[in-house]
Order: structure tokens, then C-alpha cells, then sequence
């Protein structure tokens, strides 16, 4: 999936959407994205000025967007007016690597389960490699009003 297609299924746009292309998605099991970091990201001016690296919640919520492209293939929606797609849980966030300007970074979701219309991930990013950071992630869909 090209960015066009991309913002089909994402609400996300600048400075937020943190995903530029989908590599693989297999409906109902996984999806591969990516993410190309640069200078220009708004956030590094301030982390850190001297040492620019990505916030490691930044990195979880590009995870979480790679899976929300995932679970709407799955079950065969695009974004729309009326629904947005909430984080319900973040367990066993690890940061191991640091994403720097230039990295591109490899985002990996896996659906672990879904019951009662919350979903539940194994979510992986990766720079050249090299695991940077992963989770289990749970998100639902709900709607705004």
C-alpha cells in the first residue's frame, strides 16, 4: 500500500501519521509497514537537540497504526467519520535500540486474538534488523459520539 491507500484506512495526517507504506498485510494475521525517519520530524527538535531520537511512544504509536491498517483489512473497512481506533493496552514494552534520523524503521504486527471487538497484537519495530522496540498492543474500534 502506497500513502494514498494509506490514508483510506488512517484518520492520521501531519505531523501524526507515522506510517508510510505497508510492505505485506495478510488479512486476519499480519502486517509489515514502514516508517522513514528524518531530520525533519517535528519531534526532534526538542528530543534532543544535540542527540535527535525518535520518542519510544512514537515508535509504539506507529506500531499501533501499522495494526489498525491491519484490523481494517481484516474486517474490510476504511476510515470514516464516525469511528476512531483506541489504544486499550500497552504490555511489556521494551526499548532496545535507539531510532535516529535516517533509520528506517520496520514495523511488524501479529494478530493474537480478538474477543469482543477488542484486539490484541504482537508488535515488533526494527531498524536494520535489529529489534528497536516491541510490545503487546490492544486496540477496539469505537465510535466518537
Amino acid at each position: 500500500m502506497d500513502i494514498h491507500e494509506i490514508l483510506k484506512y488512517l484518520p492520521h495526517r501531519y505531523p501524526f501519521l507515522l506510517v508510510d507504506r505497508v510492505v505485506s498485510c495478510e488479512a486476519g494475521k499480519d502486517i509489515t509497514a514502514l516508517k522513514n525517519v528524518t531530520i525533519n520530524e517535528p519531534f526532534f527538535g526538542g528530543h534532543f537537540p544535540h542527540h535527535p531520537v525518535m520518542p519510544g511512544v512514537l515508535i509504539i504509536e506507529a506500531l499501533a497504526q501499522a495494526a489498525a491498517i491491519l484490523t481494517l483489512k481484516t474486517v474490510n473497512l476504511q476510515t470514516d467519520d464516525d469511528s476512531l481506533y483506541y489504544f486499550v493496552g500497552i504490555d511489556g514494552a521494551r526499548f532496545k535500540k535507539p531510532v535516529q534520523p535516517g533509520d528506517q524503521l520496520i514495523l511488524k504486527a501479529t494478530i493474537l486474538r480478538e474477543r469482543i471487538g477488542i484486539w490484541k497484537y504482537s508488535a515488533r519495530a526494527e531498524v536494520d534488523g535489529r529489534v528497536a522496540a516491541e510490545a503487546e498492543l490492544m486496540c477496539t474500534m469505537r465510535s466518537k459520539q
